[in-house]
């Protein structure tokens, strides 16, 4: 893992801008508000350490830490001052039952305005998948422990959500624990394919896409990148309303997939 070319990769090629970096460690900005979306960290290997999540204020964060504890869950650390280098703020950081670390902070410090306006380049961190050898342990996690609404559940994967914002983490059944895949977003489908072409420009083909999911509705496009982990760029993602979302079965997209294939299979006869 060479955090130099890493850190090209995610500036020149994937579009993010770099905020700051000290002693093996750089973090990376999108074109929103956010501090960094992204941090990398140099290491004999490459790996996921950590997903971090937004909480609305220190408060939340205690709340949170102190429900997690009461809980049993295993905790990281503490809610402490967090790092001036990484935007600052309050937070704890929490393992789910399978062993990925969260951070939950509040207070980072944000930026004013967009660092550059090019539809092309990621506007924030999307959403995360992970690999699950059980999703009902983890489903529940999120759900009873930070409050997470289930919004979609298909046969291989669970979506569910921290917002109105159709899902930020997706379990997916697996053998094991793992990351499946990071995704950005960017603001619309121009952006999206002007994104491809500037990816296949640093010679990345696309792996998946483009196209657009079921649960989400969101477009979508795959890629590989230097250490191994597979990347997406996607827009147009689906927004929830509280009070009249169901949530969407295993037989339920079954079926709408299958219509899908119907109407593809019979536009070849």
């Amino acid at each position: 893992f060479n955090l130099k070319d890493t850190v090209d990769f995610y500036a020149q090629a994937w579009g993010l801008s770099d905020v700051s970096s000290a002693n093996g460690t750089a973090y990376l900005r999108a074109a929103g508000p956010e501090h960094h979306v992204l941090t990398l960290h140099e290491r004999p290997r490459a790996g996921l350490l950590a997903i971090n999540f937004s909480a609305p204020s220190r408060s939340a964060v205690d709340g949170l830490h102190a429900k997690a504890k009461a809980m049993g869950c295993e905790i990281v650390a503490a809610p402490h001052e967090l790092q001036a280098i990484a935007g600052g703020g309050y937070g704890f950081s929490v393992k789910t039952p399978e062993g990925q670390t969260l951070n939950i902070s509040s207070d980072v410090a944000q930026h004013k305005g967009a660092d550059f306006h090019d539809h092309s380049r990621p506007t924030k961190m999307s959403h995360a998948v992970l690999n699950v050898a059980d999703i009902d342990q983890q489903r529940a996690f999120f759900m009873d422990v930070l409050g997470f609404r289930l919004t979609d559940s298909t046969a291989r994967m669970d979506f569910v959500r921290c917002s109105s914002y159709h899902h930020s983490i997706a379990l997916a059944r697996a053998q094991g624990a793992g990351l499946n895949h990071m995704a950005y977003e960017v603001e619309n489908f121009d952006g999206l394919m002007r994104g491809a072409g500037r990816m296949k420009k640093h010679g990345y083909k696309i792996g998946w896409g483009v196209g657009r999911h079921g649960p989400g509705n969101n477009l979508f496009s795959y890629f590989i990148e230097p250490n191994g982990f597979v990347t997406e760029d996607t827009a147009e993602v689906d927004y929830v309303d509280e009070t009249k979302h169901i949530v969407g079965t295993p037989d339920y997209w079954a079926k709408v997939i299958d219509r899908k294939s119907t109407r593809l299979n019979s536009s070849h006869t």
